[in-house]
């Protein structure tokens, strides 16, 4: 009998299509799990305390916070939208938020992405930024969307990874790599017990880890799903992941 592939968590996004809500995740994450992580992605719907936590948990061998168009809503660090036109998911977030810290507390690997990566920094107890591009000194990390998806993900700055860190090590020693950008979004001050991992020429946070953490538990601000086989850096993120879940799984 082969051996049972780690079953990796996606927490949906809820998405208006035609008149009705719908539970929906970017093919791309989904792909990049089961093609560059090599596990088996389970759709986890965004419905907060009205699912039983614990019993999704005991069913998952990683946890993985994709993007999306929607952003973290700010009464989860203390603000409020400084725009009133931010799309914002509140079942996404009821769902995600106490989900990352059950995870952490039971030592499941966590991989945060763009939104993500956001959450994980909010949930740990920092804040956001909600407008990098208006901060004195940042950088406009939006995408320009009048370009194709290939210019839009394609390699915009570089980011230097914090030397000895786990990313760093995770990448066979570079000391920077290329990365997209495709956020608003972004750290402003750390969540507690959270590392910055890489930074952006600017200073923006670019990458975290979770200090205290008994496995994986790794988030970046860029977008390594998109074409990931195409990408080695994308790869070993996802590799990483995948063997950490291996590993959990392995503990059970």
């Amino acid at each position: 009998m082969s051996e049972r592939r780690p079953i990796v968590g996606i927490p949906t996004c809820i998405k208006a299509i035609g008149n009705h809500d719908y539970h929906v995740v970017g093919r791309k994450y989904v792909d990049a799990i089961a093609l560059a992580a090599g596990c088996t992605p389970l759709l986890l719907p965004a419905m907060g305390d009205a699912q039983d936590r614990q019993q999704l948990l005991a069913l998952l061998d990683g946890l993985l916070l994709t993007g999306s168009a929607s952003n973290v809503e700010p009464k989860h660090y203390g603000q409020t939208p400084h725009s009133p036109d931010m799309l914002i998911d509140t079942a996404r977030d009821e769902t995600t938020l106490p989900l990352i810290k059950a995870a952490l507390e039971i030592g499941m690997p966590v991989f945060g992405i763009c939104r993500g990566f956001q959450e994980i920094n909010v949930a740990m107890g920092g804040t956001l930024h909600q407008e990098v591009h208006a901060v004195p000194g940042r950088l406009d990390h939006r995408e320009d969307d009048t370009q194709p998806l290939e210019v839009q993900y394609g390699p915009a700055h570089p980011v230097t990874l914090l030397d000895g860190g786990a990313l760093q090590n995770l990448l066979g020693g570079a000391a920077a790599i290329r990365v997209n950008s495709v956020h608003g979004q972004g750290i402003d001050c750390l969540g507690a017990g959270l590392v910055a991992e890489a930074i952006a020429p600017d200073g923006q946070i670019e990458a975290v880890r979770v200090e205290s953490a008994q496995g994986f538990a790794l988030a970046v601000q860029w977008h390594p799903e998109w074409k990931v086989m195409d990408n080695p850096d994308s790869v070993k993120l996802f590799s990483a992941f995948g063997d950490a879940c291996r590993r959990y799984r392995d503990s059970k």
